[in-house]
């Protein structure tokens, strides 16, 4: 069955797995990310904690749609560890996700075809490690509206059945909204009839 547009792919929570392949030792994080910012401090915090390790290959990806990504070799061979790792996001259709397979070497060369093994393998155990969930692609406005439509516009809420994230009661009211995009026309719609209000979307 085919996947709406507003919903996507990603890994359930944070993973962690280590393997070994020739005396080398690979250890592998997978961890859901919302942006590059935090994709930076993940890898800032592996790279201090892992300091005397050989090389820290990764890939992520960005966006409902996966449309911003990258790999990185890390000094290894080119395209033997960062595209395969994100090889494994693309063949399970997840984004906003970061794997980072640190590699300490132990020795023995493994070779392009080794290397290529050795880093799909390990980011497909961390993968698996970490769960795949489902996840909407929401839209967020704010309603102000005045005191006395406030039956109104809590009526729709309730139909229409969206998520409140905030929410404030006095002379002018407002409240926060969150919902499913592709719901999002007809709640948002209905709440800029009610008379007095006025609706702001967020953008992101």
């Amino acid at each position: 069955m085919e996947r709406p547009d507003d919903s996507f792919l990603t890994v359930a929570a944070a993973a962690e797995t280590a393997s070994r392949e020739r005396s080398s030792k690979f250890l592998a994080y997978a961890y859901p990310v919302r942006d590059e910012e935090r994709i930076r401090e993940l890898l800032d915090a592996l790279r201090k904690r892992y300091f005397d390790a050989t090389h820290h290959c990764y890939a992520w990806r960005l966006g409902p749609g996966g449309e911003r990504f990258r790999a990185n070799d890390d000094g290894e061979p080119s395209g033997t560890a960062g595209k395969p790792i994100l090889g494994q996001m693309l063949s399970r259709g997840i984004t906003d996700t970061l794997v980072v397979v640190v590699r300490y070497f132990g020795g023995t060369k493994l070779g392009v075809p080794g290397l290529i093994a050795a880093y799909r393998e390990a980011a497909a155990e961390v993968l698996d490690a970490a769960g795949v969930e489902e996840r909407t692609v929401d839209r967020t406005a704010t309603v102000r509206f005045p005191y006395e439509s406030m039956n109104d516009i809590m009526k729709i809420i309730k139909e229409e059945q969206p998520a409140v994230r905030a929410q404030e009661f006095d002379c002018l009211c407002s409240v926060t909204l969150s919902i499913r995009a592709s719901r999002a026309e007809a709640l948002f719609g209905r709440l800029a009839k009610v008379g007095g209000a006025a609706l702001e979307e967020e953008t992101t």
